[in-house]
């Protein structure tokens, strides 16, 4: 156990890491299942697009409630590490009804309850990894790469492993992955913070009324929102284009290798540019990303273009765990977590996937345009920010 205000030596940052690692590792694991592949479990249950829909937004909006009282309760007991065991074991138990479910409505109710503790793992993860940076001088980027490392890698091993297998190996290639990565949950770090005061109010509130905070996410929900278009119907967009398969797969590979690329050196460009320079690269690269996706027709051009991803993705969230690491204190860092992942991955993206399909439909590949406007409004939001200090309020 680490204690409140405690450091951690150096002696024990290459055994944190390599903690932090493991858990990054086996929840991308899971996703490199279920973003390319769940769909396809789901229609083999018999459930049509309409239904998948409803499914998939359910499960992204139901973590802006849940994280946020999930993270109320780890930051008022300052005891993270049992959080996150409770809320892992109940996704594991959760996950394995999927097996005796068949038909929309019992699917739904098990996707809203696995989602709505699935999320809060990761949101109480991150904030450990957040006070390992401050208290043992942990690169963050470099211990966060391995969640998209494993996400590539299991993604296409997935896809080669399906080609031989029916849907239903879908669901426990899924398990497997929250099995590991609920194993990787008793290695991580026990570090503790003081209790949030009740007499400020609740940790939400508290962590709300620190601008910069504030400001940053609002700046990265337009961001990461502007990538709706490109998670949604990207891969239509290319097939209209005229684009292989193995082409289209090649890209969106890219795009996360990109990433990877940028997390090897995240703690350096951090140190170099900031929070703020962060999130205001990630929306200048992200105007011209969508302006370039939406305007050309070369396949050169795409190429150079999807390398942006490590910049419109990679620099937001590096510029938004610093924020959060740099203006708010320890015992309200599980909510700051909370609100990052609800506000900008769960309201933002939620709301513009939601745009994205009206967009696509009446606009076609031009609709990478309208998110151009979103990004530039984030990069504005993002100069806003500028002009704040950032300073730790005290607990």
């Amino acid at each position: 156990m680490v204690a409140p205000d405690e450091r951690i030596g150096p002696a024990q940052t290459g055994a944190l890491r390599l903690r932090l690692s493991l858990f990054y590792a086996g929840f991308f694991a899971f996703l490199g299942v279920q973003q390319p592949f769940w769909p396809v479990w789901l229609t083999s249950h018999g459930l049509g697009a309409t239904e998948i829909g409803v499914i998939l937004a359910l499960s992204i909006g139901i973590k802006m409630f849940s994280a946020p009282l999930a993270a109320h309760g780890a930051d008022r007991s300052g005891q993270r590490r049992r959080s996150i065991l409770v809320l892992v074991a109940g996704s594991l138990a959760t996950f394995c009804l999927f097996a005796f479910t068949n038909g929309f409505w019992p699917i739904l109710l098990i996707s809203v309850l696995f989602y709505a503790l699935w999320p809060p793992v990761m949101s109480l993860t991150e904030s450990l990894t957040i006070m390992a940076v401050q208290r043992a001088g942990l690169d963050y980027g470099r211990t966060r790469l391995w969640g998209s490392t494993s996400f590539i890698v299991v993604a296409l091993v997935s896809g080669q492993v399906l080609v031989w297998l029916p849907p239903s190996a879908i669901l426990w290639l899924s398990l497997a992955c929250v099995a590991a990565t609920a194993a990787a949950c008793f290695f991580l770090p026990d570090i503790r913070t003081e209790r949030s005061p009740l007499h400020r109010g609740l940790p939400i509130v508290q962590a709300l009324r620190i601008r910069a905070l504030s400001l940053s996410l609002a700046a990265c929900g337009l961001i990461q929102g502007s990538h709706a278009v490109y998670y949604a119907f990207g891969t239509l967009h290319w097939q209209a284009k005229g684009y292989s398969e193995n082409v289209i797969g090649v890209l969106w590979a890219e795009g996360v290798l990109a990433e990877i690329v940028l997390f090897a050196y995240g703690g350096r460009v951090t140190r170099h540019l900031g929070s703020v320079g962060l999130i205001t690269l990630a929306g200048i690269a992200a105007v011209v990303r969508w302006l370039g996706t939406g305007l050309t027709d070369s396949l050169a051009a795409v190429v150079v273009l999807q390398a942006l991803h490590a910049f419109s993705f990679g620099a937001a969230h590096l510029g938004a765990m610093a924020c959060i690491g740099e203006t708010v204190p320890a015992s309200l860092s599980a909510t700051a977590q909370s609100l990052y992942s609800g506000l900008v991955w769960g309201a933002g993206l939620g709301l513009m996937l939601l745009a994205s399909g009206w967009l696509y439909h009446g606009l076609g590949g031009s609709a990478y345009l309208a998110m151009a406007a979103v990004a530039l409004a984030g990069t504005f939001v993002a100069l806003r920010l500028s002009a704040l200090t950032p300073r730790a309020p005290q607990p």
